[in-house]
């Protein structure tokens, strides 16, 4: 095939072509695996841990095309104000030049900002950011949008297909970047444990994890009125602007699902991270009321 380089698929024998998302996952060469008898977390059910992954694969390549007009019309445009507040609060290229990774950031959002801001304020062109999500759907978008920019086909960017779980070491050494970000992705993840795990393994000493996600709102008025908005609105402006209500409705129930602050913060920590203390402008900032928080955490 014209323009369609082939190349050999990480732990795997065959050639497949590749396109510009590099595939990169763990290839079992032994039967199945019985099913375990542990379960996660999908929206409000309880799922076998084995099938969370496909289920959340289904959700997001069904929103894949609709993702920014969805998250436009549910957060009336705010989520942009936060990723924003979120990328400034972590100067990338003050101190020169970083190499970054961006996990579940297929659509691009956060990397673009890492890079704009590098560029803009410190006049930085060799910050990098690897882009990497598990659908291939999402990173398509993200692939797309970066056509339109001044990065695209240059080494500040790149886009890989794997699982934020299981980070192949070939692909990703240890203590290897500076910045680790995830953002709105951390909870679609099967083990938010193994996530961090991986984190604290590939980012280099005095690394930091950064991670934008919703969390628990405090004040109980902001809260009874944000449920209301999330139950009734959400869905239906899925139904309405992208003919999906069934993946919307996970969104805002995996929402309700996510650890707290204190206890993601601990969990931070679990993972070997050095965190403030364990408060609003510590280990975490939230954002309108907790809305969103950011959670940081260093290597040590």
């Amino acid at each position: 095939m014209k323009g369609v380089r082939l190349k050999v698929c990480a732990r795997k024998r065959s050639l497949r072509p590749v396109f510009p998302v590099v595939q990169c996952r763990y290839a079992s060469t032994q039967s199945t695996p019985e099913p375990s008898h542990k379960t996660a977390s999908f929206g409000f059910k309880d799922v076998p841990e084995e099938e969370k992954e496909s289920l959340v694969r289904n959700v997001f390549d069904s929103v894949a095309s609709s993702y920014d007009l969805m998250n436009d019309a549910s957060s009336l445009g705010v989520h942009r104000l936060w990723k924003d507040t979120f990328v400034s609060s972590l100067r990338p290229g003050r101190n020169g030049p970083q190499k970054c990774i961006d996990v579940a950031g297929g659509t691009g959002d956060i990397a673009l900002r890492i890079l704009d801001y590098a560029r803009e304020n410190y006049a930085d062109r060799d910050t990098t950011v690897d882009i990497v999500d598990i659908n291939g759907q999402m990173l398509k978008e993200g692939h797309r949008r970066f056509k339109k920019t001044m990065y695209h086909n240059t080494p500040q960017i790149s886009f890989t297909e794997a699982n934020a779980q299981e980070m192949l070491p070939e692909k990703f050494p240890d203590n290897t970047y500076d910045l680790y970000t995830i953002a709105f992705g951390i909870r679609n993840c099967t083990s938010i444990p193994a996530v961090l795990r991986e984190a604290h393994r590939i980012l280099k000493p005095g690394g930091v994890f950064a991670c934008l996600e919703f969390s628990r709102v405090g004040n109980p008025i902001l809260s009874t009125l944000y449920d209301h908005y999330s139950f009734s609105m959400i869905p239906l402006m899925g139904t309405l602007l992208a003919g999906d209500r069934e993946s919307y409705q996970y969104l805002v129930e995996s929402i309700r699902r996510f650890p707290p602050q204190p206890e993601f913060a601990r969990m931070i920590r679990e993972a070997g991270f050095m965190t403030g203390d364990d408060v609003d402008g510590g280990a975490w900032a939230d954002l309108w009321g907790g809305i969103a928080c950011i959670h940081k955490g260093v290597k040590l």
